[in-house]
């Protein structure tokens, strides 16, 4: 099975990303690369927003790059790790309501309508 490590781009905006946050972050993602082949390569932006008087919020954002339109989202929560595991299932809900309206859309038929004034095919 292919390591899709180099396939996910992680990023910290106003925090530190120490080494188990990496490895918690990429084995959560990891479970996107099983579910979806196609993905070419998914971005992780993890920040804190501190406003004054205020808890902090730290906000996860996910951009999958996939063939057909690219999938984003955006989770925001009090916890860095709920916010990880949120943004995790927020994706993963995202690639299979894109593959379950892939199936669907194929499966669907619709009656072509031929009109009778066609001209004859000719033999030469």
């Amino acid at each position: 099975m292919k390591d899709n490590r180099e396939d996910i781009i992680l990023s910290g905006t106003h925090l530190e990303l120490t080494d188990s946050l990496k490895h918690i972050v990429h084995e959560k993602m990891q479970k996107l690369f099983d579910h979806e082949t196609q993905i070419v390569r998914l971005r992780i932006d993890l920040s804190e927003h501190n406003p004054k008087g205020s808890e902090a919020h730290f906000i996860a954002k996910g951009h999958i790059e996939i063939r057909g339109p690219d999938l984003i989202a955006t989770v925001t929560t009090e916890d860095l790790y709920k916010s990880i595991d949120v943004l995790e299932n927020k994706l993963d809900r995202m690639l299979r309501r894109r593959s379950r309206l892939r199936v669907v859309k194929r499966k669907q038929t619709h009656a072509v309508d031929i009109p009778a004034n066609l001209p004859k095919a000719t033999t030469a």
